[in-house]
């Protein structure tokens, strides 16, 4: 995908500016809360990366050509954008992180026992939903013209 163009960029109408500029903030609050969930282990990085992806996608070439080419989230992004797959690193994290903190507000919320297995509930939807998603194969998937074995 190729950088913005400038001169497509002037023949945008306000409306298309303002779609555009609306969907470079969501991806850039989605950006943002993908990273802090990098330090918090309450809060998902992966989600939150594949959404500022597809939200920049619509927005900006140029904000989305960073994401897929940067060197930590690229693989991550490539990997579902063309696989619809994330690596088995990413998933087994995602729900230890997700049971645990369901786990532990469950229990919290015990005198409340329809929250509880609300929360349970949404968890085990969840752990369905990501154990269906394709697993990444070790090493990545072979690029085109890699021999196979």
């Amino acid at each position: 995908m190729q950088p913005d163009d400038p001169e497509r960029q002037n023949k945008l109408t306000h409306r298309e500016r303002a779609i555009r500029a609306f969907w470079v903030i969501c991806g850039t609050l989605s950006l943002a809360l993908g990273i802090i969930g990098i330090f918090l282990p309450l809060l998902p990085t992966t989600p939150f990366i594949l959404l500022a992806a597809a939200c920049f996608a619509r927005g900006s070439a140029r904000f989305h050509h960073w994401l897929v080419t940067h060197p930590r989230f690229g693989p991550l992004v490539r990997d579902w954008q063309a696989h619809r797959s994330i690596p088995l690193r990413a998933k087994c994290l995602a729900l230890s992180m997700m049971w645990t903190s369901m786990s532990v507000t469950a229990w919290l919320m015990r005198e409340r026992p329809l929250a509880s297995v609300t929360l349970l509930a949404i968890a085990l939807a969840v752990t369905v939903w990501m154990v269906r998603l394709p697993t990444r194969p070790r090493g990545g998937y072979p690029q085109a013209g890699d021999a196979q074995p």
